[in-house]
């Protein structure tokens, strides 16, 4: 684009209607709540699918397995953030978003009915990785797409708070696919958990789904897109435009996100398999004390967001950046104890420092873009740090307990990463009393 650079209005039909707000703000987080319980569930019932799905003597390699096909979704992220982002920048947030909670929902639905390894054999695991594949695609789509429609629709000086609801509804998702785990754990018979108890939380998720979808649909565009289309300034290829014009502002993203993709998985799903395997706790009581680690980051995050919006991004992230730098070796000494109290400590201490930086993160990365690009920018560079980083975090981290013989290892990858985000927030612009850009 060789105008010059526009911002949205400060007030526009959107933000100036508090009703109308509440509305976006409400269809942008009921969706990525429900597509994060259908993509956290994974995690949660990883031990059990690797009994169900793969066959090996050794429950390790049976878990690590199960872990790939986890982690595998992840580069599948990226293409995903191309593909809608190239459809929300082009043809309206609204539609990409439908479509992401429509194809999420599916594959999990999928997920629920596949026949184990014991019933068609090596086939098993192969249609599991392709409902994880369509998973990661859909996933690629969600939070870009609604971090952008709320900014778009929200008053100045709410940005980072109203876009935290996303965050806050990644995390409920999570609570709420913690909690049904745990209720399924609690209430099916030990013996048939592995045969048919695992699939009801899955299950769920075609319903959920279609209220979600019927939420979204009924939703107008956000002012920022209709704006675009009328100036008739809509990229006929957003993603060459993003590659071409705004490769420092990918990698900013990228590089914020290298702390907080693995930060996110190992704080709230892999923490899980490390009490259960580490510390030695039954799945149940591991569960519930994720659950308990979930729903205190989810009441840090509106605070952080608040804060940010008061103080700026910069100050927030790099809160948060520091506490895992620091904080992180402690963390993971406490969750192996056998004193549950020191045990649950440690994961609030990974909780609390990655749900500081949720607070401010989705706002920061939205105000790296233009809206010609938003979509299709943020997308990729917060997939990109979630295929390299977050998806591998899982399985880095027990390759590493394997094969170092030292269960803190997982605490030098976060201090790495940490290093990394603190010295990008440090080279940011500090965005948070700006207007959005148009153009």
């Amino acid at each position: 684009m060789t105008d010059a650079p526009s911002a949205v209005p400060p007030t526009n039909r959107l933000a100036a209607d508090p009703g109308s707000t509440k509305r976006v703000v409400r269809a942008g987080t009921i969706g990525t709540v429900i597509e994060y319980y259908d993509f956290g569930l994974y995690g949660y019932t990883a031990t059990v699918l690797a009994r169900v799905f793969f066959t090996d003597e050794d429950p390790t390699t049976a878990l690590l397995s199960s872990l790939i096909v986890f982690g595998v979704a992840f580069f599948v992220r990226p293409l995903g953030g191309v593909v809608f982002g190239h459809i929300g920048d082009r043809f309206g947030r609204k539609h990409a978003l439908a479509l992401t909670i429509i194809g999420m929902c599916a594959a999990t639905f999928v997920i629920g009915i596949l026949p184990g390894y014991a019933s068609i054999g090596v086939a098993a695991p192969i249609l599991l990785l392709l409902a994880r594949l369509v998973q990661g695609l859909c996933a690629g789509g969600e939070l870009g797409g609604a971090a952008s429609y709320i900014a778009e629709c929200s008053p100045e000086g709410r940005r980072g708070y109203l876009t935290s609801m996303s965050q806050m509804g990644s995390m409920v998702g999570l609570i709420g696919a913690s909690l049904t785990v745990a209720l399924v754990t609690w209430a099916v018979p030990a013996g048939s958990l592995d045969s048919w108890g695992w699939r009801i939380p899955f299950l769920i998720s075609l319903p959920l789904g279609l209220v979600g979808l019927y939420i979204r649909s009924s939703l107008k565009d956000s002012p920022a897109f209709e704006a675009v289309t009328e100036e008739k300034k809509v990229e006929s290829a957003p993603i060459l435009t993003v590659l071409r014009e705004h490769r420092a502002a990918v990698l900013k993203v990228i590089g914020i996100n290298v702390l907080a993709a693995p930060g996110y998985y190992i704080a709230f799903v892999y923490s899980s398999i490390f009490l259960q395997r580490e510390g030695g706790y039954a799945t149940s009581t591991a569960t519930w004390m994720t659950t308990a680690s979930l729903v205190a980051a989810t009441c840090v995050i509106p605070i952080a967001a608040r804060v940010c919006d008061r103080l700026g991004r910069k100050p927030v992230l790099l809160a948060g950046s520091a506490g895992f730098a620091v904080l992180a070796y402690p963390a993971f000494m406490f969750m192996q104890s056998d004193a549950v109290a020191l045990a649950v400590l440690g994961q609030l201490m990974l909780a609390v420092c990655e749900a500081t930086m949720m607070g401010a993160m989705l706002a920061t990365l939205v105000e790296l873009f233009p809206a010609t690009v938003r979509y299709s920018g943020l997308a990729l560079g917060f997939n990109m740090a979630h295929a390299m980083f977050g998806g591998t975090a899982p399985y880095l981290s027990t390759w590493l307990i394997s094969t170092t013989a030292s269960s803190i290892a997982p605490a030098w990858i976060v201090i790495a990463y940490a290093v990394v985000a603190i010295g990008t927030v440090l080279r940011l612009k500090e965005t948070a009393h700006e207007p959005l850009r148009l153009t």
